[in-house]
């Protein structure tokens, strides 16, 4: 399966002061998605860092549809659109719980860096596990 699905409950800290979730919290639940997705794969984000590499987003797009709101759960789905050499595409989709309604689709692409900061070619073994 390229596809993965977390459900969160939109706390009052995610808010604005109408109650409806302020726009970067989306991006932050891009990245729960994401880290999830990865560790069903076996893939560690610390795990990942400890060998010296990093995956730092490269590119973000974000389309706003609907607005999440206090105390509401949102299904966060999260899948991998292609890997390149040196890069990796994922693409999210963001549902009210009844999955009835998309409220955000968005994308981010992160390059494989070292140690040093310099793009290189993501380790075979974290490839194979995000090809699944």
């Amino acid at each position: 399966m390229n596809k993965n699905s977390v459900k969160i409950r939109v706390i009052y800290a995610d808010t604005d002061a109408m109650g409806i979730v302020y726009h970067t919290n989306y991006i932050k639940w891009f990245e729960i998605g994401r880290t999830e997705l990865l560790r069903e794969r076996g893939v560690v984000y610390a795990e990942m860092e400890s060998l010296g590499y990093n995956l730092p987003v490269i590119e973000l797009w974000c389309h706003y549809l609907l607005p999440a709101r206090y105390d509401q759960i949102v299904l966060v789905e999260t899948e991998v659109v292609h890997t390149r050499r040196a890069s990796i595409k994922f693409n999210y989709l963001i549902w009210n719980e009844s999955k009835e309604d998309v409220l955000v689709e968005g994308s981010t692409v992160h390059a494989c860096i070292n140690k040093q900061g310099k793009i290189v070619r993501i380790p075979a073994v974290i490839m194979e596990k995000v090809n699944q």
